[in-house]
């Protein structure tokens, strides 16, 4: 079970064929700090996101894996390990294309909480062989999600009101 008070380490890697993801928990033990792992997820990759280039297909599994671990990283602190610089610039594009765009609305929740540290890739071997050997997209895989429900978009507004006569009713 994660401990809230504690910092939280993801590390997402995706491959040509599928995203992984591991999400870890920095532990002071003898006065060093040592990560333990708290999930893994992975998932092949769908057909239509297939002709994403390697910067989008990272963001993707970044998005992807916040919105499965959203349980355990809302409201906590936590750093985002990635080997790919456009992870990193994900929240400063200025004009970024329709997927970035509602990608950078996704993760804007986590900007108060979350730092993006670029690791190089030669390094970067936690989420790697998740992504590599991918769980089936099947119901069996709790990280899948059927292509009809990716379909549905989620919409967040602002309900406006007038304040006086809700709370000041005679």
């Amino acid at each position: 079970m994660p401990d809230f008070k504690l910092p939280f380490k993801l590390y997402s890697y995706a491959s040509g064929d599928a995203l992984g993801a591991e999400l870890n928990q920095v532990h002071i033990i003898n006065d060093k700090p040592v990560e333990r792992p708290i999930c893994f997820i992975s998932r092949q990759i769908k057909p239509n996101e297939a002709r994403y280039g390697a910067g989008q297909m990272e963001c993707l599994c970044l998005v992807w894996a916040l919105e499965k671990l959203n349980y355990s990283l809302e409201g906590c602190a936590f750093e985002v390990m990635t080997y790919c610089s456009t992870v990193k610039s994900l929240l400063n594009m200025k004009t970024p294309n329709r997927h970035m765009l509602r990608w950078q609305i996704a993760i804007h929740k986590y900007s108060g909480s979350m730092t993006i540290v670029h690791k190089d890739g030669y390094i970067h071997k936690n989420a790697d062989g998740l992504s590599i050997w991918p769980l089936p997209n099947n119901i069996d895989n709790l990280a899948y999600v059927p292509e009809e429900a990716s379909h549905q978009s989620q919409m967040e507004g602002i309900s406006v009101t007038d304040l006086k006569s809700t709370f000041l009713k005679r």
